[in-house]
């Protein structure tokens, strides 16, 4: 994404503090073996017992990180959790990767990832490229969340320069993992959108994204309908981040893809998973758009088809189908064939801390829905702090609040307890007073 200016920070490599999983009873250091197939001895794993289970610790989540750590007490588990990237346990480093990530997810560590992100970008090369389906997900899931810590800037663009390749390598390798490969492609449209600065190098990952999806679309020699495959989380995934980057193209490259796709991507609603009419709807409601930003007057020839198909799937009975699927399919192309016939979108309203932010384009949904899945939860804390994302949504610089504000916006642990236990008591009285009169009009009988 291009950027507004460039920090000219020196590089400061180094993962701070002595590593847990590499130190001896005596103080003696003995030559770290990071990718052994044998699984780390207890032995080795007892002399490191503040992180011997990372997950632990990476399951607590947002709520413990705001509540009982410390900034300090923090990057202090950090430090250990960014060691233990370079354990000889498979899980470790796994648990070790998703413990990082889930931080950086909740907290802005902007200095402390500043310092450490060579080390970092390391750990995460050296696990992709040796690591199995499990454990290249969660580096790829680290390096998305490492490169919106950072924002864009010289320190995010030397990230991509170095993971790209790997991960385009990984996308591409028909061999790896399924899993892998998909969540390669959502890291690599996630960084790429943030750090790209060269703008053949965004054509070049346009190019890469579009050769997987596209392997869904209907050939003529096919049927009305498209049969899923294993590959078909991959395609989704790799739509996504394609339309993501789409949106930040120039508009002469912007009018060469629509030329291209509009009238295969049609194609991809009569798959027969829900994920990828989902995904296909909304790209194709996100296309529109940019059509009809770029031309007022913009003019599709196969709208009456479009909108035929379109329309079926909002009202969409089929038996076959599970149900959850079928409403959820409903909700979303109500509001695709809305935005196709009546150029109309439904604002959404996102609320985070004392602030709101209106959500009233496709492009701003698809790109607040990409960083969601990201962060997840950690979302609503980043809208407010991370300046990156408040460039990206126009939210302005962050708002600062006292302590009294935040104290009085905060909910313990222990009240919302009390709340959840009030509520489920309510309703087990009202459900105990229903089926009391249930029996009153069959005794009455």
């Amino acid at each position: 994404m291009p950027k507004n200016k460039k920090r000219n920070t020196p590089h400061r490599g180094g993962g701070g503090g002595s590593g847990a999983a590499a130190a001896t009873a005596g103080g003696q250091h003995r030559n770290v073996q990071p990718f052994s197939d044998e699984d780390a001895s207890i032995e080795t794993m007892s002399h490191c017992s503040g992180y011997s289970d990372p997950s632990s610790f990476a399951e607590d989540g947002p709520e413990v990180l705001d509540e009982e750590g410390t900034q300090e007490d923090l990057e202090y588990k950090l430090k250990g959790l960014i060691d233990l990237t370079l354990d000889k346990s498979l899980k470790t480093r796994q648990a070790a990767l998703e413990g990082i990530k889930n931080v950086l997810a909740s907290k802005m560590f902007y200095e402390f990832i500043l310092e450490r992100r060579m080390t970092l970008t390391d750990s995460i090369e050296r696990c992709l490229k040796k690591g199995k389906s499990d454990e290249q997900r969660a580096a790829a899931a680290l390096a998305s969340v490492l490169c919106i810590q950072l924002g864009p800037g010289i320190e995010s663009e030397e990230i991509l320069k170095t993971l790209g390749p790997v991960l385009k390598k990984i996308i591409c390798d028909g061999t790896a993992s399924i899993q892998a490969r998909q969540a390669c492609a959502s890291c690599f449209g996630v960084c790429s959108f943030i750090a790209t600065d060269d703008i053949t190098e965004l054509y070049s990952t346009l190019e890469c994204l579009e050769n997987i999806f596209t392997k869904s679309y209907l050939k003529e020699k096919d049927s009305n309908v498209i049969c899923s495959t294993p590959n078909t989380v991959l395609h989704i995934s790799s739509l996504l981040a394609w339309t993501l980057l789409l949106t930040i193209c120039p508009i002469n490259e912007v009018k060469k893809k629509l030329e291209m796709h509009f009238h295969k991507l049609p194609s991809l609603l009569s798959c027969d998973d829900v994920n990828m009419r989902i995904a296909a709807g909304e790209s194709l409601a996100l296309l529109f758009e940019l059509a009809r930003g770029m031309e007022s007057d913009f003019f599709y020839e196969d709208m009456e088809s479009l909108t035929q198909m379109l329309r079926a799937l909002a009202t969409d009975g089929n038996k076959h189908r599970a149900k959850v699927d079928k409403r959820k399919q409903r909700s979303v192309f109500r509001d695709v064939l809305r935005a196709v016939e009546e150029r109309d979108f439904p604002t959404e309203t996102v609320k985070f801390g004392p602030e709101r932010m209106y959500i009233d384009s496709w492009v701003k949904k698809h790109t607040y829905d990409t960083f969601k899945e990201v962060l997840g939860s950690g979302m609503q804390y980043h809208l407010q702090s991370n300046e990156f994302l408040r460039n990206v949504f126009e939210l302005g610089p962050p708002v600062l609040l006292d302590a009294a504000t935040l104290k009085t916006m905060k909910i313990s642990r222990f009240e919302r307890h009390l709340y959840n236990s009030a509520a489920f008591k309510a309703r087990t009285k009202a459900r105990s007073k229903c089926r009391d009169k249930r029996t009153d009009v069959g005794e009455f009988f």
